[in-house]
């Protein structure tokens, strides 16, 4: 089944039963076929910050389907250390095993910028995929490229040094969040990037002494994008192009 050439509805455009208005770009790029049958079941919510969503290991709920904000998967070790794995904003899922038949995930899921969007129980939505064939399609692609977009973050902790991943992880952050502000601390990168903070801060003034991020207190503004996409590491393009199939900027 081919997916691309569908239209995509304008933000705002379809609303939950509740009349609250619709900005994912899944819910908005599938047919009103497929939207009619899940659209009784999206119920509206508040995102804010510091909200787990999943916990690693446990049995999922919920899937969401963000209209704004930023949500981190990372990994939790057994003495409580993390470290990035993926993030997802507008474009995608949270919960993408419940897409796929599974009601479990490896991966800790919490909110990190805050924002809005819809949840839906995980038995309503995989009962919904067997007869939304183009919202089911939109889902295991996501998933898919999900993994890629974890795989390449993998290596890109392994292999590149941290100015190159802040860059990256900043750029990538932005894509979703479609600001150039972005609040979050030093702390927080840390934990995204599997590092500790003086490494973080040490790393971001250097972007900022070449005058590409602008730091204040419990922000991140990004100055000059062109040159900040020149000081990441080839991960960046790489994992926009994986999102390109998305339609992500």
């Amino acid at each position: 089944m081919e997916s691309k050439g569908l239209q995509i509805v304008h933000s705002g455009e379809r609303t939950n039963t509740e009349g609250k208005p619709v900005s994912s770009l899944v819910l908005l790029s599938i047919p009103d076929s497929d939207y009619a049958s899940l659209r009784p079941h999206l119920e509206y919510v508040s995102l804010p910050n510091h909200l787990v969503l999943h916990e690693a290991g446990r049995k999922q709920k919920f899937a969401y389907f963000q209209n704004s904000g930023l949500i981190s998967l990372v990994v939790v070790m057994k003495d409580g250390r993390t470290a990035e794995a993926g993030i997802v904003g507008m474009e995608g899922l949270t919960g993408t095993p419940a897409a796929v038949g599974l009601n479990r995930s490896p991966l800790h899921a919490v909110v990190q910028i805050t924002g809005d969007g819809f949840r839906v129980e995980v038995g309503a939505l995989q009962h919904t995929l067997q007869s939304a064939p183009h919202l089911q399609l939109m889902l295991s692609r996501y998933a898919a490229i999900l993994g890629l977009q974890v795989a390449q973050t993998a290596a890109c902790n392994r292999l590149h040094e941290i100015g190159q991943r802040l860059a990256r992880w900043l750029l990538m952050t932005q894509d979703r969040v479609d600001s150039a502000s972005l609040p979050i601390t030093h702390d927080f990168l840390a934990t995204m990037l599997g590092t500790d903070r003086p490494t973080v801060s040490c790393a971001a003034g250097v972007l900022q002494r070449k005058k590409l991020i602008a730091y204040t207190r419990g922000a991140v503004k990004i100055v000059n994008r062109k040159n900040l996409e020149n000081s990441a590491c080839e991960c960046y393009a790489a994992i926009q192009q994986y999102d390109g199939e998305l339609g992500l900027k």
